[in-house]
């Protein structure tokens, strides 16, 4: 008998010399923390930055324009996510073919590195007002100069690629000048005045603060309510005699009060005090018997026979707040005896409570008709303190009140104020207590109705020290939000309302007062601005240029939006020592600051010699020239506000670089800066060039801990970005920020990275595949897609597809949704589908098989496309492999541009057909499954299925499904069932034609041959 190709090759052969098995050194175990750095080493000589600039030269730019971080400490999760974030984005944009430089930056003035010099004085007992400024300004700038290079070294460690031989600091020399030049013009077009009006203070800090730079937290604070006598009352004399009831959470602000506020449509009742002597026992019905009823050491026991004035709505309110304050057993209960007019406060003034005092405590306090006034809360009376509030300056201010300077910056009453001179601090809880100093004086002058240190609320601290912020009137500098600001008249500044003499300071004016004042250089100081005529405002502007700016996620619009509406006149000067000064000059006679070009431009140059330190030891005279007289002229020391600085970094940094005019393509940070850098970059640029600095801006979420916690130390929750690049390597936190909802707060944790590290390995593992399956692939292999099977061509048709949603996602700035597709691709179409039906073609087809080219060229169309697609956001292991299939002296996968794909049939009907033939193939899997869990088969080679309708011949389908064979069902489900064909000792399928198992099917009989 003559022996057929089967049996000629005996059952227990080894063919697997005769098998294409992928062939990599491309591991499938990571290790990048120890890989990545010498990565980071070999861009650095290979010089990737620069070399990509020259590559990209005369392409379209796009310039995403770095937020600067304070130069003050290791970087952060939130720096980190910021950081990768920025670096994704540039990066995609490099890859489709733009000029997309990035130039990395530090804010390294003020506060933030103040405050580390301080902390470090105090540490060491020294008084930092004892030393130098100079000597403490070098010491600021050494320590910025410190943490710049430690971030710099740890931002690159992210795989972020930028110009770090040449980032942007604000304590450039050059920045500093520009910075300067900035506010100058703001000054010649007449956009600044100083005046004083309550803002943000820190007493612990001694300075002023921007909105950016506080946050809220839970306090419980002491609320008191107060009676003031009304004195006058022209539209109801009846109200005289009557005590007018405030209540406040701030006690420390009456030694300050000034006068009283009423809501014009806000009915007043009169009210009697009776005792109630249990917790539910009905009142005396006799007022007059239940008064004698009074022990005479009960708290209220002053007010017996008296009326208060109460809105009527809030009386019920008071009521339960005077009760508590009475021993146990006993309340009060107060009983209607009258309706105020409406009309009646108008004109009426009261007396303050420690009038006896005299000077400033005896003058009227005249009621003023607030708007702001309601019955939320409180009494429905408002006690006016201008010195403290926004709303009290401003009712005051146009009732012809000003401020009295009362409170010094270390939160004291200064040393010749009438009550509590010399005392303080007023944030300290013990001082505005119950049993303080305050309460206590106003309980001995019989005006104190009750007072508990219960209130809980939301309070403003300042973000560094983390103390209490006050409010408080001080001399400023401002930028006016809607145009021109009427200057404090020296004549009327400070001066009482009624011309009454106040004790020492009161015959001054407030300018005078001020002048006396840390930080307040001279006794002018509040002159008046000049506003171009029909100049459109500041806040008119801004607003527009939200408007024609793109806001991604778009709800960001609204909320930068509110904040512009809303916000008070920028206040940009501070007192401090480590900054950009303020180099204006005051004329000490009309109060006005110097305009003059030359002046300017000699500030400007030897501020470019020699920074912010030529200010301070000027020749002001030489400053000044022939011209001017320096001793008409008060130097301002103040500097300006951080914000101001990062504000003008476009300046110095993008128009600088890429020519005047130039604007940044995007802006990114997070959702802080609504009210920090975009606003402060915004107002900066509306004020100077009139529009904004940037075509988009896009804000992020903060960064919390697994349980979606904010992150700190004392919870012991925080998750270091160091820690997990030097254990698991930077690419890792770099696919987590791709992969997170990032326009909302993410979280981060033990888990999290368990499922990044997850979705990391499976890539990997993808492209391992595809480096073995590409060994030794040539161009001479390749196949056209004319020649191509049907199941290549809708591989390539979802690659097109999969193309276009990326392209999509990166120019809308989606990478979490460009993540999710590559992912869903990578390990859905082509590990799950694509390769595990290919890989029998791919080891076993003869290797110039027409099959198998086509598969090894949409292998090599894969690579070339997956490799370009990862590496913005993979960046070193995208560069691994690209060296693992190209090993080259100077390549880089970052050299790269967005691939070009092969054209394809026009005809959708092949991946119409082949998602149908998928869908089907999922559900013969689900039918083999419960056979696997039951052994009765152990691989889906060995069932044979049958299927309602056969999509594709039978042959192709079993191919497809994995299976031995595939049958015509007649009902509407598959059947499955272990086949009875014998399996090939090469390829393992179990074919028909196979006699024995062992023995090799027609295919591989060939192969082999």
């Amino acid at each position: 008998m003559t022996d057929t190709p089967d049996t000629a090759r005996g059952a227990q052969q080894d063919w697997r010399d005769t098998v294409f098995l992928p062939k990599t050194e491309f591991p499938m175990k990571a290790g990048l923390a120890a890989k990545e750095p010498a990565i980071l080493d070999r861009w650095a000589k290979l010089g990737v930055y620069d070399r990509l600039r020259e590559q990209r030269a005369g392409r379209e730019r796009f310039i995403l324009h770095d937020g600067p971080p304070y130069a003050n400490g290791d970087i952060h999760m939130g720096h980190a996510m910021n950081k990768i974030l920025k670096d994704i984005i540039v990066r995609s944009q490099s890859l489709m073919g733009k000029d997309a430089p990035y130039v990395p930056g530090w804010d390294c003035h003020g506060l933030p590195i103040e405050w580390k010099i301080e902390e470090a004085y105090r540490a060491k007992k020294l008084n930092k007002d004892e030393v130098p400024a100079a000597e403490f300004r070098a010491e600021c700038r050494a320590y910025a100069e410190k943490w710049v290079a430690v971030q710099r070294a740890q931002f690159e460690r992210l795989g972020v690629m930028g110009d770090w031989d040449d980032p942007y600091l604000t304590m450039k020399f050059d920045a500093e000048a520009t910075i300067a030049g900035e506010l100058l013009k703001f000054a010649t077009s007449g956009q600044l005045y100083r005046g004083a009006k309550p803002v943000m203070w820190s007493p612990v800090e001694k300075t002023a603060l921007a909105e950016a730079e506080v946050e809220y937290e839970d306090v419980v604070s002491t609320q008191i309510d107060v009676a003031f006598e009304i004195v006058e009352a022209p539209n109801a004399p009846e109200l005289v005699g009557a005590h007018a009831v405030i209540w406040t959470t701030t006690p420390w602000t009456i030694p300050v009060n000034q006068a009283l506020a009423y809501g014009p449509e806000i009915e007043y009742g009169v009210y009697a005090l009776a005792p109630h002597f249990s917790a539910t026992g009905a009142a005396d019905e006799d007022v007059v018997e239940s008064q004698r009823a009074w022990s005479d050491s009960h708290p209220l026991n002053h007010l017996v026979g008296k009326r208060l004035l109460i809105a009527t709505e809030l009386f019920s309110t008071v009521e339960a707040r005077l009760s508590r304050a009475c021993p146990p057993g006993q309340g009060v209960y107060l009983m209607q005896v009258g309706i105020a007019a409406k009309n009646s406060l108008a004109n009426a003034t009261a007396r303050h409570p420690m009038h006896h005092l005299g000077g400033f405590f005896a003058k009227p306090r005249p009621f003023l008709p607030g708007e702001f006034v309601t019955t939320d809360a409180g009494t429905g009376l408002v006690h006016m303190a201008p010195d403290h509030g926004e709303d009290d300056f401003l009712l005051c201010k146009a009732h012809g009140i000003d401020p009295v300077f009362a409170v010094d910056g270390a939160g004291m009453y200064r040393a010749d104020w009438a009550w509590l001179g010399g005392q303080g601090s007023v944030i300290n809880k013990k001082f505005v207590a119950s049993d303080g100093p305050i309460c206590t004086d106003l309980r001995e002058a019989g005006a104190l109705l009750a007072a508990s240190d219960d209130f809980e609320h939301s309070y403003p601290h300042s973000w560094r020290s983390k103390a209490k912020i006050i409010f408080r009137a001080t001399p400023q500098w401002f930028i006016p939000m809607d145009g021109s600001r009427s200057s404090v008249a020296p004549a009327e500044a400070g001066a009482s309302s009624d011309g009454a003499e106040q004790q020492p300071h009161d015959a001054a004016t407030a300018r005078d007062i001020a002048a006396e004042l840390p930080g307040f250089a001279g006794a002018a100081g509040f002159g008046p601005v000049v506003t171009p005529t029909n100049a459109p405002t500041l806040r008119g502007l801004a607003l527009d240029a939200i408007e024609r700016t793109r806001w991604v996620p778009a709800r960001a619009e609204n909320r930068i939006r509110s904040m512009v509406e809303g916000r008070p006149d920028w206040v940009i000067s501070r007192q401090r020592a480590w900054g950009v000064p303020i180099p204006l000059y005051v004329h000490r006679q009309s109060g006005d600051y110097l305009r003059d070009d030359a002046v300017n431009a000699r500030i400007l140059d030897a501020f470019r010699r020699g920074g912010a330190d030529a200010w301070f030891g000027a020749d002001h005279q030489a400053l000044l020239g022939p011209d001017y007289d320096l001793a008409d002229y008060e130097v301002v020391n103040d500097i300006l506000d951080v914000w101001f600085d990062s504000g003008s970094t476009h300046s110095f940094v993008i128009e600088a670089r890429y020519g005047e005019g130039t604007r940044a393509n995007l802006y990114l940070e997070g959702s802080d800066q609504h009210r920090g850098w975009f606003q402060s970059s915004l107002l900066e640029s509306c004020g100077t060039r009139g529009r904004a600095p940037y075509d988009a801006v896009l804000t992020h979420g903060f960064a919390l801990d697994g349980q979606g916690r904010k992150m700190s130390k004392s919870l012991g929750n925080v998750v270091d970005p160091l820690k997990i690049i030097g254990e698991s390597g930077a690419d890792i936190l770099r696919l987590w920020v791709a992969q997170t909802d990032y326009f909302e707060d993410v979280r981060i944790g033990k888990e999290v990275l368990a499922g990044t590290s997850d979705a990391y390995r499976k890539i990997r593992n993808t492209f391992r595949y595809l480096l073995g399956a590409l060994d030794g692939f040539s161009d001479a292999e390749k196949l056209g897609v004319d020649k191509m099977p049907e199941l290549e061509l809708y591989i390539l048709h979802k690659l097109w597809m999969l193309d276009v949603e990326l392209k999509a996602a990166a120019q809308a700035f989606e990478f979490n949704r460009y993540a999710r597709a590559l992912g869903d691709f990578m390990n859905e179409d082509l590990s799950a589908f694509f390769f595990d039906i290919r890989k029998d073609c791919l080891y076993c087809d003869a290797a110039d098989s027409p099959k198998r080219r086509a598969y090894r060229t949409v292998l090599d169309i894969l690579f070339h496309a997956l490799v370009r697609y990862a590496a913005p956001i993979l960046a070193f292991t995208t560069e691994e492999v690209w060296q693992a299939r190209y090993p080259s002296q100077d390549g880089s996968v970052h050299f790269l541009e967005w691939p070009e794909l092969p054209a394809l049939p026009g005809d959708d009907a092949i991946s119409t057909e082949w998602e149908d033939i998928r869908r089907q193939r999922e559900a013969v899997t689900e039918a083999i499954e419960p056979l696997r869990r039951e052994k009765t088969i152990r691989s889906s080679l060995e069932a044979e299925v049958t299927v309602p309708d056969l999509l594709r011949p039978a042959v192709e389908l079993a191919e497809v499904f994995i299976v031995a064979d595939v049958h015509q069902g007649d009902g509407e489900g598959v059947g499955v069932t272990r086949t009875d064909h014998k399996k090939c000792g090469r390829c393992w399928r179990l074919l028909p034609e196979v006699e024995a198992d062992g023995m090799l099917c027609h295919r591989c009989d060939s192969v082999v041959s």
